[in-house]
């Protein structure tokens, strides 16, 4: 029996509205250290997004180096193995291949080829247990962009794209099978698998070629484990054997419900059994209200009610998202929420200003078409305001119009 802990999506060096997240990112990958020690893991596999820009800044590379000497020191026998994803730069993420060498771990960024096919000495692992024993390997494959595709002969049925990625499975596949026989075969992939439920706003919609998701299908039954990147939530998709592990922490407001974390895989003969395996929140990520909106009048309330120490260091405050109801102007609110939210030990990450859905609307008649310069002016103004802010303008608005409305005709007359 080998065990492999299964994680993903650390993306290093993320900010949140202007904030970093370095201090957090320490701490998760503090926490999966420790993880891998305690749970005693034969393998570490990162399914991609280890970095979140493709010019990742010098702090975050030397916390995902660090990461991996901290990875090799608790499991001195363990494969590490480490796959790009669609935010990592692929190239320089394999660029210190000596390096890597020297320490026995396993970077691929992109599909390694000979004149006969996919190079298995750079994707396929051995994973041993404590007594060297080999108990499955590891088929690492990366984010497949364009180029790694296989070309296709004949007529395809469906996406070109998909069936690329459905070929080079297959291929990658059939050729580990081929080399090790009946040894479990655990298959890295960083893409979007139909099915899954995705974060809105977090994850962008890739595979390559304009393409969305591919269908679990893509990997076949020889694949005894396949551990997934890219979405942040983590699940199965298809079977219980395809999964995401997920992000190690909040990356957006959508995931601020989820419950981050890792998988621990355990493997023995055909027999898998994984469990997700919870690491500690580094600072909360709070929705305000937890559904729905509240007044803005109710605001320093609820900010005061978190209950928070004063002298809280900027480094550990939570993150909020405000949702505040409005039903008239909202000029200004913004900044005036923005500027009550300085006096408390928060930081804030959104804030969304909802208005009552009008009850009993009824549609009206699509107006035709008319030319903006057989429009007044001021008649424009007043329809831009309203569906802007839910109201009319003020008459002190209507004036401040009307004096720039004469500022640009007096330019004009100027001019000509």
């Amino acid at each position: 029996m080998v065990r492999i802990l299964h994680t993903a999506d650390w993306h290093l060096g993320h900010t949140l509205a202007g904030y970093s997240r370095e201090a957090e990112h320490r701490a998760a990958l503090d926490a999966l250290v420790a993880v891998a020690a305690r749970e005693a893991v034969d393998a570490i596999v990162v399914a991609g997004d280890v970095f979140d820009a493709l010019n990742p800044s010098a702090e975050a590379q030397t916390l995902f180096f660090d990461t991996l000497a901290r990875l090799r020191a608790v499991r001195p026998h363990a494969a590490i193995v480490v796959v790009a994803g669609n935010h990592d730069p692929a190239g320089r993420l394999e660029a210190p291949g000596g390096l890597y060498r020297l320490a026995d771990v396993t970077v691929v960024g992109t599909i390694a080829r000979r004149a006969e096919g996919p190079d298995l000495a750079r994707h396929l692992v051995p994973v041993r247990d404590a007594h060297g024993a080999v108990g499955a390997h590891v088929l690492a494959v990366p984010f497949p962009r364009v180029a790694d595709l296989p070309p296709l002969d004949g007529a395809i049925a469906g996406s070109p794209v998909v069936a690329g990625v459905r070929a080079l499975y297959g291929d990658l596949i059939a050729r580990a099978k081929a080399a090790i026989g009946e040894s479990p075969l655990v298959v890295t992939g960083h893409l979007h698998v139909s099915g899954a439920l995705e974060s809105e706003g977090a994850e962008r919609r890739i595979l390559v070629g304009g393409e969305h998701a591919v269908p679990p299908d893509v990997f076949p039954p020889q694949a005894t484990y396949v551990a997934l990147g890219h979405l942040h939530r983590p699940q199965a998709v298809g079977r219980e054997t395809i999964r995401y592990a997920g992000s190690l922490f909040p990356l957006s407001k959508t995931e601020s419900g989820y419950d981050h974390g890792v998988t621990l895989v355990e493997i023995a003969g055909g027999d898998v059994v994984s469990r997700h395996v919870p690491l500690p929140r580094p600072v909360p990520c709070l929705r305000i209200p937890a559904r729905g909106a509240i007044p803005a009048n109710a605001v320093e309330a609820a900010l005061a009610g978190l209950g928070l120490a004063e002298d809280l260091p900027p480094a550990a405050r939570p993150f909020v998202w405000l949702s505040v109801s409005v039903d008239g102007p909202a000029v200004g609110l913004h900044a005036e929420i923005g500027e009550l939210a300085e006096r408390f030990p928060v930081r804030l990450a959104g804030l969304a200003l909802e208005r009552p859905a009008a009850s009993g609307a009824v549609a009206e008649p699509e107006a035709l078409a008319v030319r903006l310069a057989e429009r007044a002016p001021a008649e424009v103004f007043r329809e831009a305001y309203s569906a802007r802010h839910g109201a009319a303008p003020t008459p002190a608005h209507e004036e401040a119009f009307a004096a720039l409305l004469a500022t640009a005709y007096d330019s004009d007359e100027e001019e000509a």
